[in-house]
């Protein structure tokens, strides 16, 4: 052999070296599991972060204030959760997950966070939003009971109800505990490996070819993927999204009773009424002295959610009062506690959930429109597998944020 033949086989086969490594690289990258980021750690986020770290991916949070901070809406000491979807039964597969997820949480945990005490939802039998519920407990077996309305008073004497109108008592409903379930997923993720870095914020995201770069607290960090879960400030983050998506002020109230033995979680099922003068919910008393009362209604919008107003004029409440007393005899008619939030709201109030149009790297959870954090678990479960895979099982369509894209 020559040299110039020996050359050349050398050469080949440094060739074929270099390829068998550049595949080996290639399959280790595929093999690899991705590095995550998730960009607010609030309802969504402090799920992402517990299910991520709980599939043991390399995952980092940053939260722009404390952990299970008052600023977004997450506050308020107590959330619904029904399986009866008033918003469509779209939603009911996603909630019997979620349900599952909670008490998986508190399992891990040892919290208390889901009280399954019932959800009853009162308003007119032809109401399109009573039609959805009882479609929901039909389509999906929901243990529930119809109640006609001289039934229902007779149950639950703490509600009035009008000429028409039913109620449908949804068992698998109740109340989640929501600044403690923020609270114990985040540290149950920190306690699977997650790294936090709370009072951070992020000041900037940037794709790359090979990744996303995140600035936050001045430094630079590489991901492959990113979770945005921004709650108020999604639409600062996707300024894309702003012609459907806005930040809203929400308010509740909370009502003393000369008969707060009949408030209890055990009498009093959380509620949610349609067809009066304004949408209603309401929650037992947790606290042991009052009921909380509150109007779906939003209170307007919010242009700089870190400047959030937090004064409440008396004439604002005077809608939710009025409901108070029409409907609920043994309840004041004037709140004695009253606490202001925020969120997120697209304009066909379903969320945005997926990658960001034209990206395979950044997704977004966010704009649930007052009526998201019963199933935080199951978008936490979701936010997981579209890191990991870049699509999930759940079904999702109707949440696409390609819905809103120009």
């Amino acid at each position: 052999m020559t040299s110039r033949n020996l050359s050349a086989s050398m050469s080949e086969g440094a060739i074929e070296d270099e390829a068998h490594e550049l595949v080996s690289h290639r399959r280790n990258r595929r093999m690899r599991s991705p590095r995550v980021a998730v960009v607010g750690i609030g309802s969504m986020g402090s799920m992402a972060l517990w299910q991520l770290a709980k599939a043991g991916i390399d995952v980092v949070g940053f939260e722009q204030y404390g952990l299970a901070h008052e600023r977004s809406a997450a506050g308020g000491e107590s959330r619904m959760f029904r399986t009866a979807y008033m918003e469509g039964a779209d939603y009911v597969p996603l909630l019997k997950t979620s349900r599952r997820l909670w008490q998986e949480l508190e399992a891990e945990t040892g919290q208390n966070l889901l009280t399954l005490n019932g959800a009853l939802m009162i308003g007119p039998r032809e109401d399109p939003r009573i039609a959805n519920v009882i479609r929901s407990v039909e389509d999906f077996e929901i243990d529930h009971v119809v109640l006609d309305r001289a039934e229902t008073m007779a149950r639950y004497p703490q509600h009035r109800l009008e000429d028409g109108e039913i109620s449908v008592l949804d068992r698998e409903g109740g109340v989640i505990r929501p600044e403690l379930a923020v609270l114990t997923a985040a540290e149950r993720a920190a306690a699977l490996g997650a790294t936090i870095h709370d009072h951070t914020q992020v000041e900037a995201i940037d794709e790359k070819p090979a990744g996303v770069q995140i600035t936050a607290g001045g430094k630079v960090h590489e991901f492959d993927k990113v979770i945005v879960t921004a709650g108020p400030w999604t639409a600062r983050v996707f300024p894309q999204f702003s012609a459907h998506l806005v930040s809203k002020k929400i308010v509740m109230t909370w009502y003393l009773s000369d008969r707060l033995h009949e408030y209890t979680p055990d009498a009093f099922p959380a509620f949610g009424r349609v067809g009066g003068e304004i949408q209603t919910f309401g929650i037992p008393s947790l606290e042991g002295t009052m009921t909380k009362i509150g109007s779906v209604n939003t209170f307007g919008d919010v242009v700089l959610p870190e400047q959030l107003h937090r004064d409440v004029d008396l004439a604002e409440l005077d809608a939710i009062n009025r409901e108070v007393a029409r409907c609920h005899p043994g309840l004041r008619t004037t709140p004695s506690r009253v606490s202001v939030h925020m969120d997120a709201y697209t304009s066909d109030e379903h969320a945005l959930v997926g990658p960001v149009p034209g990206s395979s790297q950044v997704f977004v959870l966010g704009g649930y429109s007052g009526h998201g954090f019963k199933m935080a678990p199951v978008m936490g479960e979701i936010a997981k597998d579209l890191a990991m895979s870049g699509s999930t099982s759940h079904s999702i369509g109707h949440l696409s944020p390609a819905r809103f894209s120009a």
